[in-house]
């Protein structure tokens, strides 16, 4: 609960201290999914074998192009129900949760049925070696079976996120990729599974994850008022969620689509290049997934349904403080440590080589980035999703023309500085718009 702050509806005060107590457990709890990508990637990088680290890279990335695709299922839903929570709305609350639900599930099964199909159009878009594509193919037919236990776990997660419960968020979290980790030594390096152990274990943590939150969350809504049914099917409501689900969806698939042209371009510079991306890109993410945890989203959310104006300046104002103090604490810890973390990641000596060339450009993506991560939030909990998605498509098209212009001339050094260009667009451009519409939303 917000100090100083009544539990659900009305204006509210934004402390140092009301953002660190949603943000320190959610960015804890945000920081498991990329420790999860570097397990992964460490597993199979004890094989020694580029082509199977690169491999796993590049089923990875196809993979997140899909789901990230549905990541509305978290952010939408966390929007909702803070915006629900501001106005003391609790049926609202428990409605958009059941809604999100619904999608989870029936997008889930049709996402587990085109595994296949997916697996052979992620082969033919990366174009890569055909040992990379093999372990590739592997990777994304086993690691698709999860898809509606993942999706419904977006729902989950979304929930609790917009009523600002970050250490309930932790928990299942650690629950989630705590099995997964293990099952990923056990299957992956133990039991010698490699890629395909990877891919089970991530089933199996996406599945049992889902089952611990169904239990809590129904938990809880047995003890509040029953949901009446006309409130669940709603259609204005679900309408007006089709449409931010549909605008954060362009916008996740345009920012999933620049890292997989990133992947592509760095696939074309030879397998041994393509891994050290990969391996870099996961300290991005560890970067970016540290940023995204802030109380901005909840924060934002919730003071838009409160009309509360005071507030919501306030969290953006606080949030961004201490988004650029951790984006310099995390980038300080790139430069200095980098190259003992490539180490531990990989034991490729080629890999590790070309890694560390390119180390500084990965560690100073928190700080060309934190700015992004920052603006989503705030645009996510507002549910301004149009304007997020056009700043998104904008910034897409300025990151191919400069991946395009500067990869070409300068190689992988080329583009690493696109990616650093997409990131600053996207901040800035955001920040512009903010201005514009904190004049008319309150």
């Amino acid at each position: 609960m917000l100090s100083g702050s009544p539990l659900h509806s009305g204006s509210f005060v934004v402390t140092n201290r009301s953002v660190l107590a949603i943000a320190v457990p959610m960015t804890l709890a945000y920081l498991t999914t990329p420790m999860l990508g570097l397990v992964d990637t460490a597993v199979v990088g004890q094989f020694g074998d580029a082509a199977l680290l690169g491999g796993l890279a590049a089923g990875a990335l196809i993979f997140d192009v899909v789901f990230t695709s549905f990541n509305f299922l978290r952010s939408g839903t966390t929007g909702l129900v803070a915006q629900a929570f501001g106005r003391g709305d609790a049926l609202e609350e428990q409605a958009v949760f059941w809604r999100a639900v619904l999608i989870a599930v029936i997008a889930g099964i049709v996402l587990a049925a085109l595994a296949p199909l997916v697996a052979i159009a992620g082969q033919k878009f990366m174009g890569a070696e055909p040992r990379v594509s093999e372990a590739m193919g592997v990777y994304i037919r086993i690691r698709l079976l999860a898809a509606p236990f993942s999706l419904i776990n977006y729902a989950i997660l979304g929930y609790v996120l917009g009523r600002g419960e970050g250490g309930l968020g932790l928990v299942l979290q650690l629950v989630l990729n705590g099995i997964n980790i293990a099952l990923c030594f056990l299957l992956g390096l133990k039991l010698g599974w490699g890629v395909a152990g990877v891919a089970w274990a991530t089933v199996s943590g996406e599945f049992l994850a889902m089952l611990l939150g169904l239990a809590v969350v129904i938990r809880r809504f047995r003890a509040a008022p029953p949901l009446p049914r006309h409130r669940l099917l709603d259609m204005t409501a679900f309408l007006r969620m089709l449409s931010l689900n549909r605008d954060i969806m362009i916008r996740s698939f345009s920012l999933l689509a620049a890292f997989a042209l990133f992947t592509r371009q760095g696939a074309q510079f030879g397998t041994v290049t393509l891994a050290a991306n990969a391996v870099l890109m996961n300290f991005f993410l560890v970067a970016g997934y540290f940023l995204d945890g802030f109380a901005t989203e909840q924060l934002a959310g919730r003071a838009v349904g409160a009309r509360a104006a005071a507030p919501f300046r306030q969290a953006v104002r606080l949030t961004l403080f201490w988004g650029f103090g951790l984006a310099g604490a995390a980038t300080l810890v790139m430069l200095c440590g980098g190259a003992n973390l490539v180490a531990l990641v990989t034991t490729s000596e080629d890999v590790r080589s070309v890694a560390d060339i390119y180390l500084p450009w990965a560690a100073f993506t928190a700080l060309s980035g934190v700015l992004a991560f920052q603006m989503d939030g705030v645009f996510i909990g507002a549910t301004w999703s149009r304007d997020m998605r056009n700043m998104m498509l904008l910034s897409f098209l300025v990151f191919a023309a400069a991946l395009l212009t500067l990869a070409p001339a300068f190689g992988n050094n080329g583009l690493w500085a696109a990616l650093h260009v997409f990131l600053l667009v996207r901040g800035f451009s955001l920040l512009t718009i903010l201005r514009l519409k904190v004049r008319t939303a309150f």
